[in-house]
């Protein structure tokens, strides 16, 4: 796992091929199908997405103790190495960073992209009605990729979709399980809390009501952004750069965060940690250690606590024939959202225009693609070599 995280460049893009890779095909710590219904499960609700895919993983083998273990090896090195940022930002010259080392990291994320979404299809794209909602999906997914919450919505329409015939799989009678509340108790409960004490500090003034309010902008966010990084950075922006009572960061500083946070391994949603820092620097050092550490917890508690709750009722329910065949329509929904962002990314890329970097972008998408399909080389190495190429080039 801490392998894994040092070279998950790609953002989710790049992270599901990775761990198709990774955790399916060369250790079998899940099956492809198993792999695909928790990303399946992992695009139904709020948060940071592979993170929880990747808390599912440690999950299935190891329950909830390995869950948290793996969570905390996966956000650690990207949240200290943000959080470092936010101390350093303005000691670096930023005309320095035109250097893009990062340049390729997109289409090796199409390429990775490309093999999750071959991987999945072969499984979950079998029949017609599946082949008719891989396609709707991609093709709302394209259009509307900025409006996240249609991600959720396209999929649970073809859950819908898939229940119209009860002939594939019919009901068997299932003893109820008893749920157990107490994760979701416990996130109501911060929740509240947070909302409560954030007002609270303002009202009465408290000396550290900044670190009140960081914490309930971070928790909320984590609470409710669907979309994942791309959505979660303008939610900051407008929080932190735009309103008045909370302008908190420049916006020059929150764009460098932004930008810098597509370059390193791990969860995109370790910008948190920088935003954090970057919200109280002008509190001190030892308050701004506390901001990267406030930001970190609270973008990516909600996320755990939700995902641990409803997993162990989903993989009950699932049981059941009416969620049975819902997964049919929803897995066949997430091939087509893989396919719809690795055409979302490659649009932005420089791939027709006959050049050095149009070839090498080609070279990129589709090497990385045959070479996880067709080689046993580690998945690691590809992003290493991309990264050497940016140098270079």
């Amino acid at each position: 796992m801490f392998i894994y995280t040092l070279t998950a460049f790609g953002g989710p893009q790049g992270h599901f091929g990775m761990m198709m890779r990774t955790f399916v095909q060369k250790r079998r710590d899940v099956t492809e199908e198993e792999l695909t219904e928790l990303i399946s499960f992992c695009q139904l609700l709020p948060g940071a997405s592979s993170t929880q895919t990747i808390t599912l993983i440690g999950y299935k083998r190891g329950g909830v103790p390995l869950a948290v273990l793996t969570l905390l090896i996966w956000i650690f090195p990207a949240s200290v190495i943000m959080g470092a940022l936010s101390f350093l930002v303005h000691y670096i010259d930023r005309t320095a960073l035109d250097k893009d080392i990062f340049k390729f990291l997109p289409p090796m994320a199409v390429g990775f992209l490309m093999y999750a979404a071959w991987k999945a299809y072969k499984i979950s794209v079998n029949n017609t009605i599946t082949r008719f909602i891989m396609v709707i999906a991609g093709l709302l997914t394209y259009i509307f990729f900025k409006t996240p919450w249609l991600f959720p919505i396209i999929l649970v329409a073809a859950g819908i979709a898939t229940n119209f015939s009860s002939k594939r799989i019919p009901q068997k009678e299932i003893l109820p399980k008893k749920i157990k509340w107490t994760n979701i108790w416990l996130f109501a409960f911060v929740f509240i809390v947070a909302g409560f004490l954030s007002t609270l500090a303002n009202k009465q003034q408290w000396e550290n009501r900044k670190a009140y309010n960081l914490f309930e902008n971070f928790y909320r966010f984590g609470s409710l952004v669907f979309g994942g990084g791309q959505v979660l950075v303008p939610m900051m922006y407008e929080q932190f750069v735009v309103r008045e009572k909370t302008q908190y960061v420049s916006k020059e500083d929150l764009l460098t965060g932004a930008g810098f946070v597509q370059g390193i391994p791990g969860p995109v949603f370790s910008m948190a940690s920088y935003a954090g820092g970057m919200a109280l620097k002008k509190e001190g050092k030892r308050m701004q250690l506390m901001g990267v550490i406030i930001g970190t917890v609270a973008i990516f508690l909600p996320s755990a606590l939700l995902v641990l709750f409803f997993y162990p009722i989903w993989h009950n329910l699932r049981k059941h024939a009416v969620i049975y065949r819902s997964l049919e329509g929803i897995n066949a929904a997430v091939v087509g959202l893989m396919i719809a962002s690795a055409f979302y990314v490659a649009r932005d890329l420089t791939l027709l225009e006959l050049n050095t970097i149009s070839y090498l972008n080609l070279l990129i998408i589709f090497g990385a693609f045959l070479l996880l399909q067709f080689t046993k080389i580690p998945a690691p190495v590809i992003p290493l070599v991309c990264l050497l190429l940016g140098w270079v080039f």
